[in-house]
């Protein structure tokens, strides 16, 4: 039955990929591998230690992707409350509400709040911080990538589902970029 649904699915991908002319053919295949690597990567640490879990400790598979989207949502609260409070200098003319002191001081208080809330869910202080630290920068640049995007397609937003939110792309932009990341960290320094 998969194999049946699977090869439908790619016999349905390759009749689409068949009505694409020149440029378009790069922009789909790059728009696939935008979303699904990431997808995958985050998989992959999940399944980096196992699914088997003990009573008495916390599973490191289960803990990781969660101090990577913690990181992240952390990460973009402060920024915003940060750059509300004190933000003057502009970022980048791709998102004219970015400053550095919102980057900065999110990127900081991140770092902060995640040694704490790593060590609460038993993971290395230092792992838990340095998670913090890539999914802070790599979340920003995810950040500025999807408004680029948006501005190249001519958008305001990536959709209505979460009005205000900037669409539903806007809550996993930063996820999509530090993914990527976040696996290489704990792929080649915490197995």
């Amino acid at each position: 039955m998969f194999t049946v649904i699977h090869f439908g699915c790619w016999y349905e991908f390759l009749k689409l990929m068949k009505k694409i002319k020149g440029n378009n053919y790069l922009s789909y295949c790059l728009g696939l591998l935008y979303i699904t690597l990431p997808v995958l990567l985050l998989i992959s640490i999940r399944n980096l230690y196992g699914i088997d879990v003990k009573d008495d400790q916390f599973d490191l598979g289960k803990i990781l992707p969660l101090i990577l989207i913690f990181s992240l949502w952390i990460n973009d609260t402060m920024a915003y409350i940060v750059g509300s409070l004190i933000g003057k200098t502009q970022m980048s003319k791709i998102s004219p509400k970015k400053t550095w002191e919102g980057t900065i001081g999110g990127a900081v208080l991140c770092v902060i709040l995640m040694a704490f809330v790593g060590e609460l869910m038993s993971v290395n202080r230092f792992d838990s911080v340095f998670i913090a630290l890539i999914a802070a920068i790599a979340g920003t640049f995810g950040d500025l990538l999807e408004s680029k995007l948006k501005r190249m397609a001519g958008v305001k937003d990536s959709g209505h589902i979460m009005p205000g939110h900037g669409g539903f792309l806007d809550r996993f932009d930063s996820l999509l970029v530090a993914t990527p990341f976040v696996w290489l960290y704990v792929y080649l320094f915490m197995q």
